[in-house]
């Protein structure tokens, strides 16, 4: 069974949304303040072990723009694995090795993680990752913690009445004050 593994950046306030830079969005970019070497050693270990990229469509069409026109180990793995895109209004998705998830979503998900192969990594993606953690499909959460609080932006988390018990598996710390906190889904 594969394990899908949901990779964020958030703020001390749960804020995930628009971690670069984006003209539309003043308060967007709070990531680059805090990036180091090590930061990019552990995100690039973190792609080399996954099999598949699982992308909702704003992230879908941000790394699409991106990554095809880079080089180097990182870049040659992003734009060489499958991709997954969870969109309603892509039909035909141009960055190679990608294809747009048909059907319901829970369901082509839950067949995707019964095949054999090694782990999905879902890069963000807000709208997705609150549809997938709602059909408690998330098996393991990576949040990379900024050491500052928004106010402002969408959160990893929805407002709902719905409780999503996790155990912290494991923490590391960065400069800059930067923080990885892994969790698992509780079990049942």
């Amino acid at each position: 069974m594969r394990k899908l593994i949901l990779s964020a950046f958030v703020t001390l306030d749960g804020v995930m949304e628009a971690p670069s830079p984006e003209p539309d969005r003043s308060w967007s970019g709070w990531v680059t303040p805090y990036q180091s070497p090590e930061q990019f050693a552990y995100k690039f270990n973190e792609v080399e072990e996954a099999e598949t990229l699982l992308l909702g469509r704003v992230t879908y069409e941000t790394f699409a723009a991106a990554w095809p026109s880079r080089s180097g180990p990182f870049a040659e793995k992003m734009n060489a694995m499958p991709k997954l895109v969870a969109s309603r209004t892509i039909s035909e998705p141009h960055w190679n090795n990608s294809r747009v998830i048909q059907g319901d979503l829970a369901t082509e998900i839950t067949s995707l993680k019964q095949q054999d192969g090694g782990p999905i990594l879902i890069a963000g993606s807000r709208r997705l990752s609150h549809a997938l953690a709602g059909a408690k499909l998330i098996d393991e959460y990576r949040l990379m913690v900024m050491p500052l609080a928004l106010g402002v932006g969408g959160r990893l988390f929805p407002d709902a009445e719905q409780k999503i018990e996790m155990d912290l598996v494991e923490t590391q710390t960065f400069p800059m004050g930067v923080t990885v906190l892994t969790y698992h889904r509780a079990a049942a």
